[in-house]
């Protein structure tokens, strides 16, 4: 007789999550700052000037000391002190200024209930990497870099709107994760039949994210279905390399498998790889710390 213990997840009806009960859920999540949300509606828009991001950021000043302690942080690399919005504006450029201001928006909005088990410090660790993993592979392709650090930060934005929001249902996954050894996307959907990708877009598009965006983090851990070689396999690659240079911390850090088309198209060679790597963890640390993750 079989006396091994049950490990399958509890499909019960009050652990499934559909979209329309992720939407009606929406909101019990912290609003982002205004500012965040005015920047997200600039990000793709070349007709947005300085004065314009300088007083979206006048009205917040939280969120505007957090991001000038970025701009100074070593991670940029300033010889003087950055002062002012304006001024990281005018030093830095106002595409880098609205990536900051998204970075440091985002990573202070999220609080997750202790019943959820859910580890936000490696979460945004992660983020952190696969955004500088995104950026510096945009380099590498000549894509929007800004982008590709936006979709690097934000790729499992799904993850810990779960935990947000479902702590319970969200605590049964981590549960079934670790005990079958599972990555987080085949956990959830196993637990709540969806996933963080699938939610994630949800979420984007309800932050009124651009249709690229959206795109990218709804099919990242499926990019070879959905034009890979583009910003879907870019979300891919950064969250890959994250995780494969093991950067949130956990050690249990699992790397998602990546198409060989995708990889064919897009993986950065050799030499390449290793600059990237490099320059990745070199400048990592400083940006958490400027982050406080």
């Amino acid at each position: 007789m079989n006396t091994s213990p049950d490990l399958r997840p509890d499909l019960s009806l009050s652990f499934l999550i559909t979209p329309d009960r992720f939407r009606t859920s929406l909101r019990d999540l912290p609003a982002l700052p205004a500012a965040v949300q005015d920047i997200i509606l600039t990000l793709g828009r070349e007709d947005i000037g300085a004065a314009e991001v300088a007083d979206h950021l006048s009205h917040d000043p939280a969120l505007s000391a957090k991001t000038l302690r970025l701009a100074n942080s070593s991670f940029y690399g300033m010889s003087r002190q950055v002062g002012s919005i304006p001024d990281a504006i005018t030093i830095l450029g106002l595409r880098t200024v609205r990536t900051m201001v998204l970075a440091a928006g985002m990573t202070e909005r999220f609080q997750v209930a202790r019943e959820a088990g859910f580890d936000l410090r490696a979460f945004w660790r992660h983020a952190v990497g696969a955004a500088l993993v995104g950026q510096g592979l945009a380099r590498e392709l000549h894509m929007d870099t800004d982008i590709g650090f936006t979709v690097g930060l934000l790729h499992d934005i799904g993850r810990v709107a779960l935990a947000c929001m479902f702590p319970e249902e969200y605590a049964h996954v981590l549960m079934h994760q670790r005990t079958l050894d599972l990555l987080p996307i085949d956990a959830e959907h196993a637990a709540l039949g969806t996933d963080h990708a699938a939610m994630g877009g949800l979420l984007a598009e309800h932050w009124h994210f651009s249709p690229v965006v959206v795109e990218a983090i709804t099919h990242h851990h499926a990019p070879a279905l959905h034009h890979g070689p583009g910003l879907v396999g870019l979300a891919h690659l950064a969250d890959a390399f994250s995780h494969a240079l093991g950067l949130s911390g956990q050690e249990d850090e699992m790397v998602p498998p990546t198409p060989p088309e995708v990889w064919g198209a897009m993986a950065p060679g050799a030499q390449a790889s290793m600059r990237l790597f490099t320059q990745v963890e070199h400048e990592f640390d400083d940006i958490c710390q400027a982050l406080h993750v």
